[in-house]
């Protein structure tokens, strides 16, 4: 791109819900298919992969920490694994199931309502009650597990809005899960808001209980635990996100045993809601407090003087008031097993990972979808000869994953995946990701072969990518349009990858060109694109990196290039990014290149077609810059400057690193809590 001429238009490791860092992505070996002859729509070459067992992994996980322990008759905890699999979308249906005295693993795929407001379903022993992905959804009323029941999952619901306009409401008990009694609980990957009372009361001698991995905001009284004389209870409280809430932290009040590790506890500031506390022990509780973090807490941790609370490792930003410990407390590791995530990764890992999840509660007791191969060779030796025919052979509105693997040789077209073709991933075959080569030499200023008009930047594209879920690994993505051939064109933007898609996936690859290599786009305006590119080399020197998708770049090498005259001079990014939304993050990364020093900016606001409405947005953080980038690493572009965007960096290193000042921002330590991977990518895991 030029600027006269712009573009057109938290590792909790037995679930595995940590990001891929570094790794790049593999499919199965060859002996892991299944191999047949009748392939429907996809042609003879076509591999299903073998079907996962029948029931989807989700159906079989386990409780952790205290809920695990065999006690009181109960060998840990496992719901309704027994039982029956129903899907429920009525209030009827599901008050049907969660009372009934057989088990049972109850699917809630969709929003059910509470009639009347404030109602707590009676839930019986031996459940399992599971949101469907995201679209499980409990609203004006909750759950209510009396004396006596036992092995309960409550996991990957929404359960909210019961809040009968009183802040601190003594007169409606209506909470989120409250539980009187019960033992052998497990309340996982819950977003819990809002509600008149308790988000989680656990009360009464309520024991053997762990919560883990759930959001918990938008609240007064959040996790109250005790309403006893006792201290026989004993808890798990891990991996769980308290944001936006005043108080109870929860609050643990004759506790025998309360094991809180790798917890986030935020109060952000500006908003309605201030913390008076975090996490509290009182009464004969002894509490062990690990690796959690607390950001812009009150009070973040108070004990009474008869209660015992050990604290290691935790990690305290922008808190104030009380921070207490003292007594003996307990070994956890002498009740389960568990393992810690490190304190500082805590926000990152709880922004992406606390809260339901698309993986868990669908597909249930069914098989998971086989996924699919297509082979494409240049010299016959695979179904398809070009890389295009294969995907023209993916069926409109497929549903599950489609491998063209690719091999090797340079295949010189345009390639084009489809809106209402999404789960298709392009693998290069070869050795080495330069084996595999998708070529094309189209710019933006030239003509179509039809005469319709030129190509447009966007349409210069080697391959573009307008479909959901797409992925790519272990190839070369060219444009290799000569510019010094064709300095008589006007519009010499030239892209070798377009993205316009969400949950775009892209790992081990060469993206190579010029201006304008890679267009990191979305859908339109008003739609959401992600992009999570790993271990790849990205070739350019003008604008290189450009469009308006929230996109992370991480351990990768951002390759700078002289110009088609020689000369050393050029731009990283250019982004466009509509206001309120995430830009570029470059993180773990390198710049740099055989070019002159101090000859290339990080980048500059792209305000395409001239709308001020736009925030562009870049951030480097966490790398390795080469002497190539100039001291003063931004700069203005089309009449807008830089400076009134967003433009910074973080603990970069290298010659091409420097100090804050006016022309070089610097992110604060917490302004960069807010700033990471997680954060980029928001619920979407990308997958291997």
């Amino acid at each position: 791109m030029s600027e006269l001429h712009g573009h057109g238009k938290a590792r909790h490791r037995r679930k595995r819900t940590a990001l891929l860092a570094g790794v790049p992505l593999a499919v199965a070996a060859a002996g892991a298919m299944a191999y047949g002859t009748a392939f429907g729509v996809f042609g003879d070459d076509a591999q299903p992969r073998a079907a996962a067992a029948a029931a989807p992994s989700w159906a079989k996980d386990t409780a952790d920490g205290f809920a695990s322990v065999h006690a009181l008759g109960q060998k840990g905890t496992y719901g309704g694994r027994d039982g029956k699999t129903v899907t429920v979308r009525t209030l009827a249906d599901l008050e049907k199931y969660a009372t009934a005295p057989e088990p049972y693993v109850i699917v809630v795929a969709g929003t059910i309502s509470m009639d009347p407001k404030g109602k707590e379903i009676k839930v019986a022993s031996d459940k399992t009650i599971v949101g469907a992905g995201t679209s499980g959804q409990i609203v004006g009323g909750g759950f209510f597990l009396g004396q006596g029941v036992h092995n309960v999952i409550i996991r990957n619901l929404t359960i909210r809005d019961s809040y009968h306009g009183i802040w601190n409401d003594k007169e409606h008990d209506w909470d989120a899960i409250q539980m009187d009694g019960a033992h052998h609980v497990w309340i996982d990957h819950n977003d819990l808001r809002h509600m008149a009372d308790g988000l989680i009361d656990s009360r009464k001698d309520t024991t053997y209980v762990t919560v883990s991995w759930n959001r918990l905001s938008d609240n007064n009284k959040t996790f109250g635990i005790g309403w006893t004389e006792n201290a026989t209870a004993d808890l798990t409280i891990h991996h769980n996100w308290f944001h936006e809430t005043e108080q109870r932290n929860p609050s643990t009040d004759n506790v025998a045993h309360a094991h809180l590790y790798n917890n986030y506890l935020q109060d952000a500031p500006g908003t309605d809601i201030t913390s008076s506390y975090g996490n509290y022990a009182r009464g004969r509780t002894k509490m062990v407090l690990e690796n959690s973090y607390f950001d812009g807490m009150k009070n973040p941790v108070i004990k009474d003087a008869t209660a015992a609370l050990v604290q290691r490792g935790n990690v305290f930003s922008r808190t104030s008031g009380r921070n207490e410990s003292g007594g003996t407390a307990f070994d956890p590791k002498a009740h389960y097993k568990y393992s810690l995530d490190k304190a500082a990764d805590v926000p990152a890992l709880l922004k992406s990972g606390a809260g339901p999840r698309r993986s868990i509660g669908t597909t249930a007791g069914a098989p998971a979808a086989a996924s699919t191969i297509l082979t494409v060779a240049k010299d016959g030796g695979g179904r398809f000869t070009s890389v295009q025919k294969a995907v023209d052979a993916v069926p409109a509105g497929n549903t599950s994953r489609v491998v063209i693997r690719i091999a090797p040789g340079t295949y010189r077209e345009t390639v084009k995946v489809p809106a209402n073709k999404p789960h298709v991933t392009f693998e290069g075959t070869g050795r080495s990701r330069k084996d595999t080569v998708i070529v094309e030499g189209h710019a933006a200023g030239m003509t179509k072969p039809d005469g319709s008009g030129t190509y447009g930047t966007g349409g210069s594209a080697t391959v573009a990518v307008e479909a959901d879920d797409f992925q790519a690994r272990h190839l070369t993505i060219s444009n290799d349009f000569d510019e010094a051939r064709n300095q008589q064109l006007t519009g010499q933007q030239a892209v070798a990858l377009r993205t316009a898609a969400d949950r775009v996936r892209l790992d081990d690859l060469i993206i190579s060109g010029d201006q304008d290599t890679l267009l990191l786009d979305t859908a339109a305006e008003e739609k959401t694109g992600r992009v999570y590119l790993t271990d790849s080399y990205v070739i350019g020197n003008t604008d290189f990196v450009f469009g308006r998708a929230t996109a992370v770049i991480d351990r990768s090498v951002l390759t700078l290039k002289k110009r088609w005259n020689g000369t050393s001079a050029g731009y990283v990014t250019a982004p466009s990014t509509p206001a309120g939304r995430k830009g570029f993050l470059i993180t773990r990364s390198t710049v740099d290149g055989d070019v002159s020093a101090r000859s290339f900016h990080l980048g500059r606001p792209w305000h395409a077609g001239g709308d001020a409405s736009l925030d562009p947005q870049t951030t480097v953080r966490d790398s390795t810059l080469g002497a190539a980038v100039k001291a003063a690493p931004w700069t203005d572009m089309g009449g807008f400057s830089w400076k009134d965007d967003r433009f910074a960096e973080y603990r970069n290193s290298g010659p091409g690193a420097g100090p804050a000042g006016g022309d070089r921002p610097h992110l604060t330590d917490a302004q960069a809590a807010a700033q990471e991977t997680a954060d980029w990518l928001g619920d979407w895991k990308p997958a291997s």
